[in-house]
């Protein structure tokens, strides 16, 4: 019975986290300033501890962010009494960090955001582009690092550098909490969309933790990223291409699992569960986005997706077209990531060898030999070309580099699906 509580106390602390650590970050940075915000993220933590200690006996409270926010406020105060500059400021201070009490700085009634001023204010132009990213990712959106690790295909180790360099940057910079003047916003918005874009595909497609898909992160990118085109400054045909890209991909979360939570590939997805609104949404972004010169990465992903959610069925889908668009994005941002999903739609319209190929043209590039999804396409080719040595090699090695349970069992149904296959044959 202690153990079952426990457990349930473990997944409401892990959700309240997941929905409410951006907000609570964002309102504590409001008050006590963006060169505390390591302090704020300790404080954070600590309160969580405190939660799992507490709250194990039954006493959850009936608001439980406001608890994590007031427990977490103490904290920082607490901290902050032994400085003698902070306790003459300490009533005023304290009043702004109340839960609940939004900062009174003057800002486009459009953007009144706690969560997108610490955005802006987080990809302030003396960060480096990755620095900027990196930061927003781990403070607003609760990102750890080994998930940042993942987004940049890089080591937890470096990341961690990278985040510290990051905070003692804004700290010596004394950087205002505040979404800048329209004519410095372009400056950041470019890292504020990408930041955005990184938000939503870890609830795409999680990292970490038991599962597949986490729609609140999915969700409060599409809720951020909506307010950006609400706002004069900030509606550019980029950002309305992000915001297609978005709707685009959530219609087709409904179908990627079955009831029984096993992963759908689009092969196999139901497409009668696509949501048709979501569609219809991303298809007048995409049209709203058609109004400038520019065709950014955004534009052509989600010229991609909308590919996919037009196709009645997987067979009639514009395979040749998909593959084009995929060759001008590689011209106008390259990464391992696109020249791998380039090379499932290569397969599609040169057969399985011409994919193969185009997989193993990239294999030496930085961060392929961590990411799983390298494995898993190259062991598909190999199953399909009846090579079962390697696609067993492959999905072996997929497994080792995963932790998300949906995925761990999807890959071995592949590898129990190579007996299968080998029996068939015999």
């Amino acid at each position: 019975m202690a153990e079952a509580r426990e457990d349930q106390v473990g997944r409401t602390i892990e959700l309240v986290f997941r929905e409410e650590a951006g907000r609570i970050v964002s309102s504590l940075a409001a008050a006590f300033g963006l060169g505390r915000l390591e302090l704020i993220e300790d404080a954070l933590g600590e309160a969580l501890l405190k939660a799992m200690r507490h709250w194990s006996y039954g006493n959850v409270p009936p608001n439980p962010a406001a608890w994590l926010m007031t427990v977490a406020r103490n904290r920082i105060l607490d901290v902050l009494r032994r400085d003698t500059r902070f306790r003459a400021k300490e009533i005023e201070i304290a009043a702004a960090a109340e839960p609940g009490r939004r900062p009174d700085a003057p800002m486009p009634d459009e953007l009144r955001d706690d969560q997108l001023r610490l955005m802006f204010a987080c990809c302030h132009p003396q960060l480096p582009p990755e620095g900027r990213i990196g930061l927003t990712l781990k403070s607003l959106c609760g990102f750890s690092v080994s998930e940042i690790a993942r987004a940049f295909l890089s080591t937890p180790e470096a990341i961690a550098k990278r985040l510290a360099r990051a905070r003692a940057t804004l700290r010596e910079a004394r950087v205002a909490f505040e979404i800048p003047a329209e004519a410095e916003l372009s400056s950041r918005l470019d890292s504020v969309l990408h930041v955005l874009y990184l938000l939503f595909n870890e609830g795409y497609s999680a990292s970490q933790g038991d599962d597949l898909i986490r729609l609140e992160l999915c969700a409060e990118a599409i809720r951020l990223a909506t307010l950006l085109t609400g706002n004069a400054a900030t509606a550019t045909p980029k950002t309305h291409a992000l915001l297609a890209l978005f709707f685009l991909q959530a219609s087709r979360l409904p179908a990627r699992s079955s009831g029984a939570g096993e992963i759908l590939l689009l092969p196999t997805q139901d497409r009668s569960r696509w949501d048709k609104t979501m569609i219809a949404k991303g298809l007048l972004h995409l049209d709203l986005a058609a109004t400038g010169e520019e065709a950014s990465s955004f534009h052509l992903q989600a010229g991609i997706a909308a590919a996919h959610c037009s196709a009645a069925t997987y067979e009639a889908t514009d395979w040749p077209g998909i593959v084009a668009l995929y060759d001008l994005l590689l011209q106008i941002d390259p990464s391992p990531i696109v020249e791998l999903n380039r090379a499932i739609a290569v397969a599609k319209v040169h057969g399985p060898s011409a994919g193969l190929a185009a997989v193993e043209s990239i294999r030496n590039q930085k961060g392929l030999d961590r990411y799983h999804l390298f494995y898993a396409v190259r062991a598909q080719f190999y199953r399909t070309l009846d090579r079962p040595t390697e696609a067993k090699r492959d999905y072996r090695r997929a497994l080792e580099l995963t932790l998300i349970p949906a995925e761990r069992e999807f890959l071995e149904r592949q590898l129990r699906g190579l007996w299968r296959d080998k029996e068939a044959g015999e």
